[in-house]
């Protein structure tokens, strides 16, 4: 009797802060329900797999972090299968697919995946389904939800293969583990079944037959009229007339239990993470009260702590949920009066889901209201699966509907515009709809931690012994129909943090006035940067463009090469240029007097500056430069003599949405006009400015 494949998988997934975790748990659960079983592990547990001698397909789910790495809990993978010594068969016998997490906003987009992907072709291991690559810039659910749909007829597909090669294996000889693999991986006949189908490209088109479907409810659906307009309370046809297919409902899987004990004395959790306090030692006002952005400078006092930092380098800094949110949040789920109550946080038993474990967010024995405040991330965007569940606790059926249509594929356009493009929090969907009322537990298993907010130092030991300074735009949503107005989750509460000490722009702030002990603290931790720091070589030209406070890591820059002037005169040191932009010159030109003085003694070789929003001079320049990429374009004979010529660098930093994409196109367009390449050719030789190092970016969304 011939030996049966087991319809058994394995999930290993390389997760930098739990997105990619999720979807592997994700798929895992969605398994059973496709008849398969799934086994699944973090990437950094290679004690719980073994990949060269994997017979299982396998599927990866893999995010990109820092400048297109893979993430920290993939690294010691890609070091293995990096090894050039493997032989270009070594997982010749892998069936595997991919699903590759990145942000088009960023550069080397989905990069980390795409390594581990070129790495396992590269030793001989075969698709068995199209790699996704999904976009968090437009959605992730985008490509992730229909991936995930096709992936169940690839798994079977690839199943049924093996199979029929084990029954030809079996009229030879016995059937052993051993020999499945070798047929596996080396009879032509089932070739065709394993390499990648091109119609699985069109993921779109892909439909999973095991969908629950749900029908609008005549009966407590309000009345349809031409006048309705969409919102995120309401949806009109044909979305409120369709058959919905929505996600499978995650399985509950914690068990939280509020205990009357004694939770005082509870401090920021931070010494376990390398975090320090340290005081705010002053706080200035860089822009006018009338400028449209609101900047501010902030110096830290390092000189208790152990910290070393080099321009480049940017701090880490725990903020907590706002005050007047987690109320609200307490309010609204009835538990108020149990605010200071222990929270002990336990496995459910019998729970259907795979790998369930308590997070390690979650501290025991902590109250509520602290877990609330310092341990999850209240304002992130609920994704469908925690949309899915709420439906299940909202007790009006037009209001269930609604949550329903919102989480659906059909309704994929309504939660994009209403819940993913407005920054919609679990809050405001409580708000929205009132006879939603979950359990504590669901929120605990479907908020992420509480992130710390990365700022880039924009200062130099050198210049400033034992201080750090940071400059940030106080951020700033408007309100809108799904939600009320509100300030960045930690430039708000920096702003309110500092009020008592905050300077206004011109003024000398006397750092000395207020006592150490009366300054507001902050907890830090250094974060490092590999790469996005001054060449080790002063004579080497350098190019900076950092319109508003993007700025911030080159005045870093530009201290440090002027403390190594002064240290070293005889030194020979290479052209700087800064290329620089905001809206208004006489309102928020940044660090304008000490850019200024920067040029006056010769640290900076050239500063170009644009305006964009300041009306045109007397004389009526015609075409005057808007932006940063449009002053490059000005200059483009000697940036493109500094990068090709001088082997210079090109350091960039701001905004990832516009910024750093133009300036990009517009390196694209300088290279190709200036080596008469088209624009394939002009690629490769940026894409070798990224290789060398040369051509760096320190850019967010």
């Amino acid at each position: 009797m011939p030996c049966e494949v087991a319809a058994r998988f394995l999930i290993l997934y390389g997760s930098q802060r739990g997105q990619a975790q999720s979807i592997a748990e994700e798929i895992c659960e969605q398994a059973a329900e496709y008849g398969l079983t799934a086994d699944i592990s973090c990437l950094s547990k290679q004690d719980k797999y073994n990949v060269d001698s994997e017979i299982r397909p396998v599927v990866f789910v893999v995010s990109t972090t820092g400048d297109g790495d893979p993430p920290d809990t993939a690294l010691k993978f890609v070091r293995k299968i990096k090894n050039k010594s493997l032989p270009h068969d070594h997982l010749s016998h892998l069936r595997y697919a991919l699903l590759a997490l990145g942000d088009t906003n960023y550069a080397n987009f989905c990069n980390g995946g795409k390594t581990i992907d070129s790495l396992l072709q590269r030793l001989g291991a075969k698709h068995f389904y199209a790699t996704g690559h999904a976009d968090d810039g437009t959605g992730l659910e985008v490509v992730v939800d229909p991936w995930i749909e096709g992936l169940w007829d690839a798994l079977k597909k690839t199943f049924s293969g093996m199979s029929a090669s084990n029954q030809t294996d079996a009229a030879r000889s016995d059937c052993t583990q051993d020999n499945n693999l070798k047929n596996a991986s080396g009879q032509e006949k089932n070739k065709s079944d394993l390499e990648v189908d091109l119609h699985l490209l069109k993921l779109s088109e892909v439909h999973s037959q095991n969908e629950k479907t749900v029908t609008s409810d005549s009966s407590d659906a309000e009345t349809h009229s031409t006048t309705l307009v969409a919102s995120l309370k309401q949806s009109v046809p044909p979305l409120s007339e369709s058959v919905l297919k929505v996600p499978t409902l995650p399985p509950s899987y914690l068990e939280v239990v509020l205990e009357q004990a004694s939770t005082e004395g509870e401090t920021v959790p931070s010494g376990k993470d390398g975090y320090h306090e340290v005081s705010i030692s002053k706080a200035v006002q860089l822009t006018q009260d009338d400028a449209v952005k609101s900047s501010i400078l902030l110096e830290l006092d390092i000189s208790e702590q152990d910290v070393a930092y080099q321009p480049g380098d940017s701090f880490d800094i725990l903020c907590p949920n706002r005050a007047s949110e987690v109320e609200e949040l307490l309010l609204r789920l009835d538990l108020q009066m149990q605010r200071n109550c222990a929270v002990q946080v336990s496995l459910l038993k019998n729970s259907s889901k795979k790998a369930a474990k308590v997070p390690l967010h979650i501290p025991q024995n902590s109250s509520l209201q602290f877990i609330l405040t310092w341990g999850l991330e209240i304002r992130s965007i609920p994704k469908k699966a925690f949309v899915r569940a709420l439906a299940d606790f909202t007790r009006s059926s037009s209001e269930k509907r609604r949550l329903l249509e919102l989480c659906s594929k059909e309704g994929s356009a309504d939660y994009n515009s209403f819940i993913r493009d407005s920054n919609v929090c679990v809050l405001d969907l409580l708000q929205a709809f009132p006879s939603c009322l979950p359990p504590l537990s669901l929120l605990f298993e479907h908020l992420p931690k509480l992130q710390p907010r990365a700022y880039s130092a924009a200062s130099s030991s050198l210049q400033h012994p034992e201080k750090v300074h940071f400059v940030f735009n106080v951020v700033e949503f408007p309100a809108c129909p799904e939600h009320p107005a509100r300030t960045g989750l930690c430039t708000g509460w920096l702003v309110d943090h500092i009020s008592s000490i905050l300077q206004p722009l011109g003024t000398v702030p006397a750092s000395e006035c207020l006592g150490t002990s009366a300054l507001p603290k902050v907890h830090v931790r250094p974060r490092p940067n590999s790469t996005f720091h001054l060449p080790s070589d002063p004579s080497v030209p350098v190019v900076m463009v950092g319109p508003g406070t993007g700025v911030a890591p080159f005045i870093g820059f530009l201290q440090q090469r002027e403390k190594e002037h002064e240290m070293n005169q005889e030194a020979t040191f290479g052209e700087t240029w800064l290329f620089f932009g905001c809206r208004h010159k006489d309102k928020d030109f940044l660090f304008r007097e000490e850019l200024e003085r920067f040029v006056h003694n010769g640290t900076l070789s050239h500063l170009i500056a644009c305006f964009s929003r300041d009306e045109p001079d007397a004389a009526g320049t015609v075409n005057r430069p808007t932006y940063v990429q449009h002053n490059l374009l000005l200059h483009a004979k000697n940036v493109a003599s500094i990068l090709l010529k001088d082997k210079g660098c090109l350091y960039v930093c701001g905004d990832a949405k516009n910024m750093a994409k133009d300036v990009n196109d517009t390196l694209l367009e300088i290279i190709g006009n200036e080596l008469q390449l088209d624009k394939l050719d002009a690629m490769k030789i940026v894409a070798g400015l990224r290789e060398e190092k040369r051509y760096l970016q320190d850019i967010w969304s």
